[in-house]
């Protein structure tokens, strides 16, 4: 009984720290769930529903406690892609098929993995995906609807803002609404009284829109204009589309499946790259990635089966939480329980809220994902990683999300290939003293084994060689044991190898080391 009722006074000693938290996170999720549903082509009140799930099913499941889980930026545009493609109704089909593929990796521990992922490709992603939000969600924000690819809409910009200011009328109006939420967003953020800081830039961004366009009495859109029905506005759960026996037999169809696939990867990747970054916000427990993924596969299920959007967890809502003094994953369910109870109750409010505050809000996300603030770092570590994330932004705004991703993944892997196969060779000679030094750079590798062979096989015998190591990264066991050897031979032909055998044993033992280390 003692652990059970430890932990149940941990939980009631922190509640109601976690209870302020969570109606900042809930403050948070609120517009950005709505939003992110209409970049996604689908009802806004689908994001709410998500919203629930991320935090009454994967906030008590979850192995990141202060994470929280929702709808997320991050898969805006593939959504968007695959509902233009498929349809709502396969769109589920799609969701649960992920959550199962995030359930399984789970459970067969394999969370780690997906963290392997390239730090460049990731952000690369993630800059893409802000780009086609900006330039998509900006044709939401004249009142009007994306052209179609992220090239297309990106190209069509100027000359949709230009047609709207010429021709004034609810474009106009609809521009003025979107640039008023992202000027609140900016000014908010940076001016407001600290005593007020915990009042959500973008809630308060909406509230101004609502507030000045009731006033203005502005013939603009508002959610009501983007539901099929608008009398849903009332009832969220009208949303909810269950799989059909017609849906569920297309399962194994190849682009299905590759979608599936695409949701879980990309899904997978954001939300253990979020939960590492809260792990270095609070002192608190860490992360259970294995926990995390199977626990993030089991909402996306529930998603799927309700036909939402799927969920991952989210860095601006987490780091609201850590922010606002949440300690465990009360705050994260406890917003979920918020969501629920307007959702309930207050369902109408939707009704008053612009179409182009939402698409203001996503604007301003693109924006700061798409602001290639992580290039100075990734350039610390060499222009291969810039070229990479800038490499992945290209090919996912001129083809697709998936295309740019696999292609970043593909040059991350080529660069690994050539960093273990690269191996330079520099030779000085000093005749008179019968001396030959031989500098080695790069990597010492199995697959550079047959050319460091001939190299010293073509070292005249009786000659004095020192080799030196100094800007050698890396070499295994195979190329020690050829240098080991040769050596024998070399100095029974009365030559001499000089080399510092222990700073090379070291070189070799401390990698290994830490490959292993980064193995566990």
């Amino acid at each position: 009984m003692a652990p059970h009722s430890s932990t149940f006074d941990y939980y009631r000693r922190h509640f109601s720290q976690d209870a302020l938290a969570s109606i900042v996170v809930f403050l948070v999720a609120l517009p950005l769930c709505m939003g992110i549903s209409i970049a996604s082509g689908v009802p806004p009140t689908a994001g709410l529903v998500t919203g629930i799930i991320g935090g009454l099913v994967v906030g008590v499941l979850a192995g990141s406690p202060l994470q929280v889980s929702g709808p997320a930026a991050g898969l805006t545009v593939l959504v968007w892609q695959i509902v233009q493609q498929y349809g709502l109704p396969m769109m589920g089909v799609i969701v649960l098929l992920a959550g199962l593929l995030q359930l399984t990796a789970g459970l067969l521990k394999l969370g780690q993995w997906f963290r392997a992922v390239s730090p460049a490709v990731i952000h690369g992603m993630l800059a893409g995906i802000g780009v086609l939000i900006f330039a998509s969600q900006f044709h939401v924000m004249l009142d009007g609807t994306p052209i179609g690819s992220g090239i297309d809409n990106l190209v069509g910009l100027f000359g949709a803002v230009s047609q709207a200011l010429s021709a004034g009328g609810p474009p106009a109006l609809a521009l003025g609404i979107g640039a008023l939420t992202i000027t609140t967003i900016v000014l908010w953020t940076s001016f407001a009284p600290n005593k007020l800081k915990m009042l959500p830039a973008p809630l308060v961004a909406i509230i101004v829109a609502v507030v000045t366009s009731s006033l203005l009495h502005l013939p603009i859109k508002y959610i009501p204009d983007l539901l099929a029905n608008p009398g849903d506005i009332h009832n969220i759960w009208s949303v909810v589309q269950f799989p059909t026996f017609e849906s569920l037999g297309k399962i194994f169809n190849s682009g299905v499946l590759v979608a599936a696939a695409s949701v879980a990867f990309i899904a997978s990747a954001e939300t253990l790259l979020c939960a590492s970054a809260v792990d270095q916000m609070h002192q608190g427990p860490r992360t259970k990635y294995d926990k995390e993924l199977a626990a993030q596969g089991v909402g996306n299920v529930l998603c799927g089966l309700l036909g939402v959007l799927p969920l991952t967890g989210v860095i601006v809502r987490s780091s609201a939480n850590v922010d606002a003094g949440g300690t465990t994953r009360s705050s994260a369910i406890l917003h979920g329980v918020w969501l629920l109870v307007f959702a309930s109750v207050l369902p109408f409010t939707l009704a008053y809220i612009p179409v182009a505050s939402l698409a203001g809000l996503l604007v301003f996300t693109g924006y700061k994902l798409a602001y290639p603030k992580i290039v100075p770092k990734l350039l610390q570590f060499g222009k291969t990683e810039a070229a990479i994330y800038f490499s992945t932004i290209i090919v996912i705004v001129s083809a697709d999300l998936l295309k740019g991703v696999l292609f970043g993944l593909a040059l991350s892997i080529f660069k690994l290939l050539y960093v273990f196969s690269h191996l330079e060779f520099r030779w000085e000679e000093d005749a008179a003293k019968n001396r030959l030094s031989l500098y080695l750079k790069g990597s010492a590798t199995l697959i550079r084994l047959p050319l460091l062979a001939a190299k010293l096989e073509g070292v005249p015998q009786g000659t004095q060689l020192h080799l030196h190591i100094e800007d050698l990264d890396y070499i295994d066991h195979a190329c020690l044991d050829l240098l080991a050897n040769w050596e024998k031979q070399h100095e029974a032909s009365g030559g001499v190898l000089v080399i510092q055998w222990e700073a090379l044993s070291r070189k070799y033992h401390q990698r290994r080391r830490k490959a292993l280390k980064a193995a566990a």
